[in-house]
């Protein structure tokens, strides 16, 4: 008698959803195995779904010490409120031994997930600013998020491409180690 095969379902959407851009870092412990299992936290948030992943890059600290980091961007689908989901991924880094020593910024990190932006939203808190700062200034965002957007805008209007060129122009070192997807 023939058995049947479950159909696969891909995730889809939750309704009404707009993209989160993430960005996911690492530079202590196995930083390649944590990003891996980041993701798949990411998944299990609520009101959400994953979306394209980049491939995995090793990049200098920028305005830090210590090891070369792991670094991806990947997309989430969600209907969650922008405070709502950065204290998901702040829970996710704690999950993964995170810590926050006051006073020290840019310490070398079990795991760093920054929301980039969330749809077109532009917004400033004392916990969050969107879209995120800095991101125009880390070639280990935009060649990521370039591999997954490579049409992609930053804020002020420049092409990702021609801004990608610029920081890797301007010494910041960058080295893809794993195909998109992770």
């Amino acid at each position: 008698m023939p058995t049947e095969t479950p159909e696969f379902v891909a995730p889809r959407q939750p309704a009404a959803a707009t993209l989160a851009l993430i960005g996911l870092g690492a530079n202590l412990g196995d930083a390649q195995a944590t990003l891996r299992a980041a993701l798949e936290d990411l998944a299990r948030i609520p009101h959400s779904a994953p979306g394209r992943v980049s491939s995995l890059w090793r990049s200098a600290p920028v305005d830090a010490e210590g090891p070369d980091y792991c670094n991806a961007v990947a997309e989430l689908h969600t209907c969650l409120q922008p405070l709502d989901l950065l204290h998901h991924l702040q829970g996710i880094e704690r999950h993964h031994g995170r810590r926050r020593p006051h006073g020290v910024r840019n310490a070398p990190r079990t795991l760093d997930l920054d929301l980039l932006c969330l749809g077109s939203l532009r917004m400033e808190h004392a916990e969050l600013v969107l879209p995120h700062p800095r991101m125009h200034q880390r070639a280990f965002v935009l060649a990521p998020l370039q591999e997954i957007h490579p049409e992609w805008r930053l804020p002020d209007g420049r092409h990702i491409a021609d801004a990608v060129q610029g920081l890797r122009a301007g010494g910041q070192r960058l080295q893809r180690i794993a195909q998109a997807g992770v």
